[in-house]
């Protein structure tokens, strides 16, 4: 990429240039068929022509899939401002986001942060090529919200780690090449006890099962290890060290997490603009606004909600950049975008009416199905990254400082 100094104008309009020069003709229709995993990468789709895959090529050659990263690791070695053009333009142009990836949201900010220089060599350039799909193995049957309390053992072996355990909610996990993972590997003490590991999924011993929820995806799975054997070089940073990264990496989940609620499917975004499909169903008054009264406030409310968030995440992620990562009030922010995301979706429910109830069938069109599901899809939006409870115990003992109740 070429180094424009700090002259932002010249550097947006070579970036808008090169936009339009190379972002596949095919997917200039919002509505073209991409294979809907093709976002997230992965060995899957090596060789692939899927114009997805040839966005995200194209992408990380520029270094655009991790703007700021280090140049050496595949990024694109921008400043905060420069981020923020690439942002601006690809949302002015409605260009696809070329990766979606656990491994630039959540491993590469901790890898750099706390890997050593083999790890970052090893693992950080494919992850900015989308050449390989990380799973995060945090919680546990045993350990949810208290993630303190996990049990999956790592023993040293001499020459290598011996890991036994089980692993819950592990999205993607029948999908993933690697796993960045929580480890116990000194069981007389709990929150010094634990390492963070890498997991290559291939390994003898690795088994996933998807866990149909109740929408009928099966984003999730339980993820078992039974004598995994992996090499000594996969830890990040020092031996019972991994809670330290841990509590870093959940900033980062968390951060991601809330700027992925406006427009998916979990947060009811994926049908369509609420206020224009209630209309549809609901009808206008004489001003051609929506009928019902009490319901068009409701939806203004929310969106003038979402609003608010927009500006606020933008303003977060700013002061994220300036500073050295994210802070606890991400956890502000997540809070914010799961109770915005299920008010979201059972507005749009509401709005449909029985319409908004079909499960299956050509009763129903896909736009109202996407909206049942979508619906039922929300209410994981409180519980996954941390649930609303702890988040909240969070904003009041680190953000607040607020004592422990008595």
């Amino acid at each position: 990429m070429a180094d424009f100094g700090g002259d932002l104008d010249a550097f947006r309009t070579e970036l808008r240039a090169w936009l339009e020069a190379n972002y596949p003709a095919e997917l200039k229709d919002p509505n073209a068929a991409t294979d809907p995993e093709a976002t997230w990468g992965g060995r899957a789709f090596e060789g692939s022509d899927d114009p997805q895959i040839r966005w995200m090529r194209a992408a990380a050659d520029r270094g655009l899939t991790a703007p700021t990263w280090p140049k050496e690791y595949g990024g694109g070695g921008l400043s905060a401002d420069q981020a923020r053009v690439v942002d601006q333009e690809l949302s002015r142009g409605r260009y696809r986001p070329p990766l979606a990836s656990f491994g630039v949201w959540m491993l590469g900010p901790v890898l750099l942060e706390y890997g050593n220089e083999a790890q970052k060599a090893e693992h950080l350039p494919k992850i900015t090529k989308g050449q390989i799909r990380w799973c995060q193995g945090y919680s546990e049957p045993g350990a949810g919200s208290d993630l303190a309390g996990l049990q999956t053992r790592c023993e040293d072996k001499g020459d290598h780690w011996l890991i036994n355990g089980q692993k819950i909610w592990t999205s993607y996990a029948n999908k993933a090449d690697w796993c960045f993972c929580l480890v116990r590997t000194d069981t007389t003490k709990k929150h010094e006890g634990i390492s963070f590991v890498l997991i290559d999924m291939k390994t003898p011993g690795v088994e996933t099962r998807p866990i149909q929820l109740i929408s009928g995806e099966s984003p999730f799975c339980e993820t078992f290890f039974t004598d995994v054997k992996i090499p000594k070089a996969n830890m990040v940073g020092k031996l019972n060290g991994g809670w330290e990264i841990a509590k870093r990496l959940l900033q980062y989940e968390r951060q991601n997490i809330s700027g992925g609620f406006g427009g998916g499917g979990g947060a009811g975004g994926a049908a369509g603009d609420l206020a224009e499909i209630a209309k549809g169903y609901v009808g206008v008054d004489e001003t051609g606004a929506l009928a019902d009264g009490d319901l068009r406030h409701r939806i203004t409310k929310n969106k003038m909600d979402f609003q608010t968030f927009y500006q606020t995440l933008a303003r977060v992620a700013a002061e994220s950049k300036a500073s050295n990562g994210p802070s606890a009030a991400t956890s502000i922010i997540k809070y914010a975008a799961a109770s915005l995301a299920q008010e979201r979706s059972e507005l749009m429910v509401e709005a449909m009416g029985a319409q908004g109830l079909g499960w299956e069938g050509e009763a129903f069109t896909p736009a109202e199905l996407t909206a049942t599901h979508g619906w039922l899809r929300s209410k994981g939006n409180s519980i996954e990254g941390g649930t609303s409870e702890v988040n909240l115990n969070v904003v009041s003992k680190r953000v607040l400082g607020l004592p422990d109740p008595k």
